[in-house]
This record gives C-alpha cells, sequence and structure tokens, in this order.
C-alpha cells in the first residue's frame, strides 16, 4: 500500500502542495507565492496561466523534498479558494485575467438589487448577493460589453482551469459551484433564473461532481512536469471552506470551524440546506446530503497587518501580538470596527470602513493591538450568533489559519464565544481535508467522518471564566456602535 497522500491547495495568496501520511502528519510542504493584480481600485485579478505553473512546481517540489518515489503516492486531492471567475476560449485559452472575491467590479450591480430581490435570490442560491460572487461578476461584464465575456465558450474558476488544462475535463464539484451564486443547493443544480440575468448558458459552465470524483488520467507531459504517475488517482476535492472543516474535524452538530488568516470564516457542518432570515450568512453544498453554513469576513489578520505597517513595528509578528497581554479585557474602552477592506458577514457591504471608537491620550499600542484583536474576534462572534440560530450554539470550536498561532488570540476566542478552543497540530487542514477526501474516493478510507481519529490535535483552551462577563459587557458595546454606524455606509 503507498504510503502517502498530496493535498493541493490553491488559495489566493499562494499554491501549496502538501504530503501527509495516513494518520494526518505534514511529511513536506511546498509553496509558491501568487501575485494578485490591482487595474484600479475595488479590482483584484490574476493570471490563471502563471498558477497553474506554480501548481505543477509546487507538486514537484513537495516531492523532492519529500524524498519520495512516484509509486509511494497513493493518490492526490483538491482544494481551492471560491468564488474566481475567468473567460475561456472554446479551446481552452484564456481571454481574461481571473477575478478573485476580492475583486468588487460587480458592486454597482450588487447595489441595484433591492432588498426583497436579494432576499429572493439568496433564497435560491445560499449565496448573499455581493460582489465576490460570480453572479455579480458576470452581470458587470454583460452590462459593460466586457470583450471576454462576449466572446467566452466557457466560464470557470480557477480550479476548474487547472482541471480543464490537466485532464481535458470541464467539471466542477458541489462546494465550486455553490459559491459561483449560480447553483441551487436545493436542486443540486445550476439555477435557470441566475443563469437568464447572467444571460448564460448552463452548457458555458462545467458539469456538477462530487467531491470523491475521480478525475481521470493526468496528461503525460504534465505528470513528467509534477513527477507523479499520470496514473496517480486525483480527486476533484471541493472549496477550501468545506475542506477545511473536513481536515480539522469539525463535522458533527455543535462543531464549529474557525478559519483567520489573512481574512477570515466560521462554518459548521449541517444535513440540509439552511438560510438565514436576513441574508447574513450563506450556504453551500458539500456532497449530495449535506452543506457547510456560516459567514466570511474580509478582515482577519490583515487588519493586525495593516496596524503593525501603520506603527511602523520593526519586530516578529509573534512580538506585535503580544503586546496585547499588556492591556486588560476592553483595552479600556477602545473598541474596534474592523472593516478596513469593505466587508462580507454579517454586514455585505463592500462600502464599509473600519473605525476606531474611543481613543483617549492614556491608549498606548498595547491597547490598540488589543482592541484589533478583539474587533476581528468580535466580528466573527457576531456572525457566530446568526450561524447559531440555524444550527444551535457551539459546543466545540476547531480553529486554524496564521492567527491559531496566537496564544493571546486563543485565549480571547475561549473567552468570548464561551467555547472550548482545538487547534490541530497540522496547520493545512484544507489541504488535508482534499487528501482524505482523496483516500475515500479510491475506497482506502470508508467515509469523512473517520478523519477525527487522523487528526493531530493539541490540547483544549479552555475559557476564562473571569474574562467571560467583562467580555459580554464589552461586546454589547461593540454591537451597539456596529448598528449605530452602519446605515452611514453608502
Amino acid at each position: 500500500m503507498s504510503e502517502y497522500i498530496i493535498g493541493l491547495d490553491i488559495g489566493t495568496t499562494s499554491v501549496k502542495a502538501c504530503i501527509f501520511n495516513r494518520i494526518g502528519n505534514l511529511v513536506a510542504e511546498a509553496e509558491e507565492l501568487i501575485l494578485s493584480e490591482y487595474p484600479q481600485v475595488g479590482q483584484v485579478q490574476q493570471d490563471a496561466v502563471v498558477i497553474e505553473r506554480l501548481a505543477v512546481v509546487a507538486v514537484r517540489n513537495s516531492i523532492q523534498k519529500a524524498g519520495l518515489a512516484k509509486e509511494d503516492l497513493a493518490a492526490m486531492g483538491f482544494s481551492a479558494a471560491m468564488h474566481s471567475l475567468l473567460s475561456v476560449s472554446s479551446e481552452g485559452v484564456p481571454l481574461s485575467p481571473a477575478f478573485i472575491w476580492s475583486d468588487g467590479r460587480g458592486t454597482d450591480q450588487a447595489n441595484r438589487f433591492t432588498e426583497e430581490e436579494r432576499q429572493y435570490l439568496y433564497s435560491k442560491t445560499g449565496t448573499p448577493i455581493h460582489p465576490m460572487s460570480p453572479f455579480l461578476k458576470l452581470l458587470w461584464m454583460k452590462e459593460t460589453g466586457y470583450e471576454p465575456y462576449q466572446k467566452a465558450a466557457y466560464f470557470m474558476s480557477i480550479k476548474e482551469y487547472l482541471i480543464y488544462c490537466w485532464f481535458g475535463k470541464r467539471v466542477i464539484d458541489y462546494s465550486m459551484a455553490s459559491a459561483t451564486g449560480l447553483f441551487n443547493p436545493s436542486t443540486l443544480n445550476w439555477e435557470p433564473e441566475l443563469l437568464s440575468l447572467a444571460d448564460i448558458t448552463a452548457s458555458q459552465l462545467s458539469e456538477i461532481v462530487e467531491p470523491t470524483f475521480l478525475l481521470g488520467a493526468l496528461k503525460a507531459e504534465i505528470a513528467e512536469e509534477m513527477g507523479v504517475a499520470s496514473s496517480l488517482p486525483f480527486a476533484i476535492g471541493a472549496a477550501d471552506g468545506q475542506l477545511s472543516n473536513l481536515g480539522i474535524g469539525a463535522l458533527l452538530p455543535g462543531e464549529v470551524a474557525v478559519s483567520v488568516g489573512t481574512s477570515g470564516a466560521i462554518r459548521q457542518v449541517t444535513n440540509e440546506a439552511k438560510v438565514s432570515g436576513n441574508g447574513e450568512t450563506f450556504c453551500y453544498s458539500f456532497t449530495q446530503d449535506s452543506y457547510i453554513i456560516g459567514g466570511p469576513t474580509n478582515n482577519g489578520g490583515v487588519a493586525l497587518q495593516w496596524l503593525k505597517q501603520l506603527l511602523n513595528d520593526q519586530g516578529s509578528y509573534e512580538d506585535f501580538l503580544a503586546e496585547a497581554w499588556q492591556s486588560t479585557p476592553g483595552a479600556e474602552g477602545l473598541l474596534f470596527l474592523p472593516y478596513i477592506n469593505g466587508e462580507r458577514a454579517p454586514l455585505w457591504n463592500q462600502q464599509a470602513r473600519g473605525n476606531f471608537y474611543g481613543m483617549t491620550i492614556a491608549h498606548t499600542k498595547a491597547h490598540y493591538v488589543r482592541a484589533v484583536l478583539e474587533g476581528i474576534t468580535f466580528n466573527l462572534y457576531q456572525i457566530g450568533r446568526a450561524l447559531e440560530q440555524l444550527a444551535g450554539p457551539p459546543k466545540k470550536m476547531y480553529v486554524n489559519g496564521g492567527l491559531s498561532r496566537s496564544p493571546i488570540w486563543l485565549q480571547m476566542m475561549a473567552d468570548i464565544f464561551e467555547a472550548e478552543i482545538y487547534v490541530s497540530e497540522n496547520h493545512h487542514s484544507a489541504a488535508w481535508g482534499a487528501a482524505w477526501t482523496a483516500l475515500v474516493a479510491i475506497g482506502e478510507e470508508q467515509d469523512f467522518a473517520s478523519i477525527k481519529q487522523n487528526i493531530p490535535m493539541g490540547e483544549a483552551v479552555l475559557p476564562n471564566h473571569e474574562n467571560i462577563g467583562m467580555y459580554k459587557a464589552v461586546y454589547k458595546r461593540y454591537e451597539k456602535l456596529a448598528n449605530a454606524i452602519t446605515p452611514l455606509f453608502e
């Protein structure tokens, strides 16, 4: 039996190829950075052709680092960030850059929908009306006469484009399809009403398949470049959010996954499609009978990076975060609304802007660091409260992403959410979820739930009961401030 599995994770900032053994220990990893282009304010795009080359290099380098032969590999699985979109010719040649989730070209189109229309379309797809959505990107292309849109034979995500390059197939998994805003999670198919609004046909989109779908033989030249056998089983996998829940073991009722890197998200698995009454959360399919509900935030670690740069802090990131220990919960009245990059959940308003409130001459660097950390966490908590109405209160919280390495933030999470916090010793949960999906696809693991016995987990972080009451009071002030300022965002 081949002992190792590759999880290939295409993010918005990098491509990662991670090699795991069968119990979830990371054996080797290789990362290639992705550059984004910003042609105008609010526009963010990437070169899918370059990303395809980076992915090949990352797989090859990970295998070389691990010192493995082709026959040592059992399978490979695929994870990718959601909401990218590019126009492609009938020959499979990109006609446009890939617009990624943070591209805001569809803002005017989103703003034209009435609240009733927004809620109706959201109820159809589980995807809030927001410029992140490929549906809104297509509306922008249509209304502006975007030439690549007019000439396109197909519309694809970056993940679909890589699959087409490597396997010659146009397929998309349920979760990536769900994130387009063109998919109905109740029917598990493209939604005709949304296709009509975008003025495209189902034939321009890919065939929708299960995450365990095996893609077939890699093209010989690609396999040679990667350093794998062309017959290596390759599962299509899913989106990074769904696979992150899987890879960290948040699969049962009451188990919530929180990912905070540059951006962030809070998610929970459910066995039925559920949407919130006011559109605060998303509902994306994973398999035919399981879904992920939750909310993404634009503002995670990016807010801390911004503050560090603003303060011209020259020390390490760890030392910068540790400054917050010198302040007490609530940062002595200093509040931070973390909407510096617009916001998705819970506001779904790209015009949202960040704010410090309650500043005094007595506040120091430590207070500002703590206030930003708390603002990020309160925002997640606010999304979590909307999620709780659909899925019940959290019992265990599984946390990953860059901030999960910060002891003060983990304690803050435990105190604010009043929940036990678990952190996997493997920080590549989406890649491990992709790798595990590949094992299920080839029949070497029985089901997704069995992954729980194959996740190296650290000690739980428990709530500090002395802080819980203080944070409840601070959160009330935060929520009151957020509600007061939100109507000003236009």
